[in-house]
């Protein structure tokens, strides 16, 4: 559905009353394209002193082949050239009105508060030259793995640091916070990779958990999901599409479920995809079996994105519509785990992906069944990750925010326009925002990510 007001204000009438009137100002957002570089322009890099990223964040900054500039700071430049990074000299007093698509700032070494004003002398005189749908990336370290109460005191602050930045960016512009545990300092490229890449255009405001790795493979960086096969529920249409269409795109064998009901557009957008349709529903009392059986042979990506609406106040619910929504929103996924955990078919460096919502977090009037069953959806990859991580086998969440859908499409207008502009971005996200998130988790070279939950949803205010 096409959002009339971010067209009129797009217009220079429209931004003249914009701007007066102090209304939102949505930007255009970038979005990856196939044969795209991973960043359009140059990236900073800087660091606090006494860092222990900065190398590694070279190193990906290489590898992706950006082209990347320093600080003056001589054990940045140190660590740079060691990475084999070929990085220009920056410094903002002589470089005039040089522009960047991307910073990036080491800030593990920050272990004092006093020290926190570093962030303060990296951003405050780049932000301004920062270009439209650019990227920050905030690397530090998990206050409970920093062995020191004021350490840990500084690395909780950069959450703050970074959700506030994230808000006053502006331009389709997005931040977030990377904390890396010891043992992860090698595992950040595909974190780093959708972070800085057009791939993350609705994701904002987030902190990301990067660990040492579950299990490791071959990555192949233009095709991540080369010879890996992936089920996606409820793929006949909209979001579960778009993830199809999205792990297809990334060299993916991809398994496309939803229920009988939707047989010609399931077989439509598997046969569009080269893929298999699997006509089931995920709460029938043998569809655990089924879907093992389905893939006795072994299965690498599992996204559980089959999901409904049932809205009704509490007052108002009867218990077979909560059941019903239940069921398919969260115990039946429960019960397809265990059936593939059980069956042991899903293989090493496999990939559990869930779709939760920002209403599972934030909660939402009139959606108690539907918060329960997202808060419960997170609750699920909060007590798997430890087990399945004992299996090479990560699990990790999307939730997303406004997402232009049918479903959105049939909202009160009000309700709608709250939506889409209640969120640091101004505008709702579209299914590809959620696909290429969902992509990121799943893709090989992500066995660092366990457990993580990010929303995907432009920075909403409700939650954030």
């Amino acid at each position: 559905m096409s959002d009339r007001y971010a067209q009129v204000i797009g217009t220079p009438p429209g931004r003249f009353v914009a701007r007066r009137v102090g209304l939102p100002r949505p930007a255009p957002l970038e979005r990856w394209r196939p044969g795209a570089p991973l960043v359009s322009g140059r990236v900073l890099l800087g660091a606090a002193p006494g860092g222990w990223l900065a190398e590694p964040a070279a190193r990906v900054l290489a590898s992706a082949g950006v082209r990347a500039a320093t600080t003056p700071d001589r054990p940045l430049r140190e660590a740079a050239a060691a990475a084999g990074l070929d990085a220009a000299l920056h410094n903002r007093r002589t470089a005039g009105e040089e522009t960047f698509k991307a910073l990036v700032f080491d800030a593990t070494g920050i272990a004092d508060s006093t020290r926190l004003v570093e962030l303060q002398g990296f951003f405050h005189p780049e932000v301004p030259h920062l270009e439209p749908s650019g990227r920050v990336v905030v690397l530090g370290t998990p206050p409970a793995n920093c062995g020191g109460g004021r350490a840990a005191t500084a690395q909780r602050a950069l959450e703050g640091f970074t959700r506030a930045l994230a808000k006053e960016l502006g331009r389709g512009s997005t931040a977030q916070l990377v904390l890396v545990e010891p043992g992860g300092e090698d595992e950040i490229e595909s974190t780093l990779r959708f972070l800085l890449s057009p791939r993350s255009a609705y994701v904002s405001g987030q902190v990301v958990l990067v660990g040492p790795a579950v299990a490791a493979g071959e990555v192949d960086w233009k095709r991540p999901l080369a010879g890996r096969t992936a089920l996606v529920t409820g793929a006949a249409r909209g979001i579960g599409e778009a993830i199809a269409e999205t792990l297809s795109r990334d060299g993916g064998n991809v398994v496309a479920l939803d229920v009988p009901a939707q047989s010609a557009q399931l077989r439509e957008v598997a046969d569009r995809l080269g893929g298999d349709a699997f006509e089931l529903d995920v709460t029938a009392p043998d569809a655990p079996a089924a879907v093992a059986e389905r893939f006795s042979e072994g299965i690498d990506v599992v996204v559980h994105n089959a999901g409904v609406t049932r809205d009704r106040t509490l007052a108002k619910m009867p218990a077979d519509r909560w059941t019903e929504l239940m069921e398919i929103n969260l115990s039946s996924e429960e019960r397809i785990n265990d059936a593939l955990l059980d069956a042991g078919v899903l293989r090493p460096n496999g990939r559990i992906v869930c779709v939760s919502s920002v209403s599972g977090i934030a909660g939402n009037a009139g959606q108690t069944n539907y918060s329960t069953s997202k808060a419960g959806v997170i609750g699920m990859v909060e007590a798997l990750a430890p087990v399945v991580a004992e299996r090479g086998v990560t699990i990790n969440a999307v939730a997303p925010g406004f997402i232009e859908t049918q479903m959105t499409s049939r909202m009160p207008f009000a309700l709608r326009e709250a939506g889409r502009r209640m969120n640091s971005l101004s505008q709702g996200g579209l299914p590809v925002d959620v696909a290429e998130a969902i992509a990121w988790f799943a893709g090989s070279g992500s066995g660092s990510l366990n457990g993580n939950v990010v929303r995907v949803c432009g920075q909403s205010l409700i939650g954030a």
